[in-house]
């Protein structure tokens, strides 16, 4: 098998070669630091070693779990938010067909409990009314809001509509161990359970049942998802050399440009399906480096969509940003260009070319542009949209993720300021003990 790729050329002009390798030995150094268990926030490195960790029998329950609540059930709602949904949704709409869901494909996997919205809920409940459906619920403590939220109004309609010894059946939980509100319910009801590891936070969690489930409901293959994230965590270990270390120069190369008045990545794909791919990369990067008023903010654009929308400004805003390209070098399907005979839309010039290579073309213009217009650029290549690779992807980001937040000099695996927020909305809804 090959193995993504990483090019840096790019960027360099605002930042120097030797710049970015005279971090080798801090770079490394942080890598160590991950690896001893030496560092801030140590008591969350499960997932460091994570992909090699899991055993056949694991990923066989994982299997047959998902097998079950396939073949009884039509949609399957996953609740959760944050880590706990977007990590599963990245792989799902990577790796799934783009229209799956419009063509009777069983099961068809949805969401809830990732937002406040009532509208939201009511067609949700809307939608599954007449239909088998299944619910994972995914919470540490089950007392999250918005996933709770959720949980409730869909569990109370599931055995509305089937009764409680039957519905017990289409629950499944991925909870604490031990302790919690969704633990306390689930030993209470009989459900089967899946366990969120203590050592492993919420967005770094899709390689364990949190997103391991919910992938495999919908088909794909987490053996093979699993083996590349092994293999990628053997490729950014601490013994391999800086300049073959993926992880390590992406971790580097990102440092010196912040460094340098770069305040703002960037992540652009020119695939549409490697949207929440996105999404669940400005989570991950995002709360993990966003403290102690540091911290490169992430962003993300679908190209070329976004090029009609956010171009202009990628092109000639405030030059405080840089590029992080996700490219798929070969796509899983071939169309090509016909010829038109009346050419009225110009594009016979076109004709008998692939619509990739269009779309490559694109991408090279848009790299040169913007590096002209003083945007560095990295560039990450995935030699195609399959379960291998983008396991080898999403362990890429996370190894990437400590390394980078270890040289930053913050604890890259808590999320204190999230709690602001939290406390505000239940003192103004008078949750007892927020007054």
């Amino acid at each position: 098998m090959q193995k993504i790729s990483l090019n840096i050329e790019k960027a360099l002009g605002a930042i120097t070669k030797a710049q970015i390798y005279a971090q080798a030995p801090q770079i490394t150094a942080c890598n160590k630091t991950l690896e001893n268990g030496t560092g801030k926030g140590n008591d969350f490195l499960g997932w460091l070693h994570l992909p090699s960790s899991i055993t056949e029998a694991e990923i066989a329950d994982i299997q047959a779990t998902a097998n079950q609540l396939r073949s009884k059930c039509e949609v399957v709602v996953v609740v959760g938010i944050g880590g706990s949904y977007l990590g599963a949704k990245a792989v799902i709409d990577a790796l799934s067909g783009s229209f799956d869901s419009l063509q009777n494909k069983k099961p068809v996997v949805v969401y809830a409990g990732h937002n406040i919205g009532e509208d939201y809920l009511y067609e949700l409940s809307n939608y599954l009314k007449g239909k088998s459906f299944g619910i994972i619920n995914i919470s540490k403590s089950g007392t999250t809001t918005e996933p709770a939220l959720a949980f409730r109004i869909l569990k109370q309609q599931l055995e509305e509509t089937l009764g409680k010894d039957e519905a017990k059946t289409r629950i499944v939980a991925v909870t604490d161990k031990a302790r919690g509100a969704l633990r306390t319910l689930a030993d209470k009801e009989g459900y089967k359970t899946y366990i969120i590891p203590d050592n492993v936070g919420g967005r770094f969690s899709v390689l364990t049942p949190v997103g391991l489930l919910p992938i495999a409901i919908a088909g794909i293959d987490i053996k093979q998802l699993v083996a590349g994230a092994t293999a990628m965590e053997a490729d950014t270990a601490s013994s391999v050399s800086f300049e073959e270390n993926l992880s390590e120069l992406y971790a580097a190369t990102r440092n010196e440009l912040y460094k340098s008045g770069k305040k703002i990545e960037i992540l652009a794909n020119f695939h549409p399906k490697l949207h929440f791919v996105s999404e669940w990369w400005k989570q991950l990067f995002g709360e993990s480096e966003g403290k102690e008023h540091k911290g490169i903010f992430t962003a993300s654009v679908d190209f070329t969509t976004d090029l009609h929308s956010m171009g202009q400004w990628i092109q000639e805003g405030e030059r405080s940003i840089f590029e992080t390209v996700i490219s798929v070098a070969q796509p899983n399907y071939h169309v090509e260009v016909p010829c038109d005979e009346q050419d009225l839309d110009g594009l016979n010039f076109l004709a008998g070319q692939r619509v990739d290579h269009v779309n490559k073309m694109a991408e090279l213009g848009t790299q040169q542009a913007h590096v002209d217009g003083g945007v560095p650029n990295i560039r990450i290549e995935i030699p195609e949209l399959n379960a291998w690779y983008v396991g080898q992807l999403l362990y890429f980001f996370e190894r990437a993720c400590g390394i980078s937040g270890y040289t930053l000099g913050v604890n890259p695996f808590d999320q204190p300021g999230v709690e602001a927020y939290k406390k505000n909305m239940f003192k103004l809804l008078n949750k007892p003990g927020y007054e």
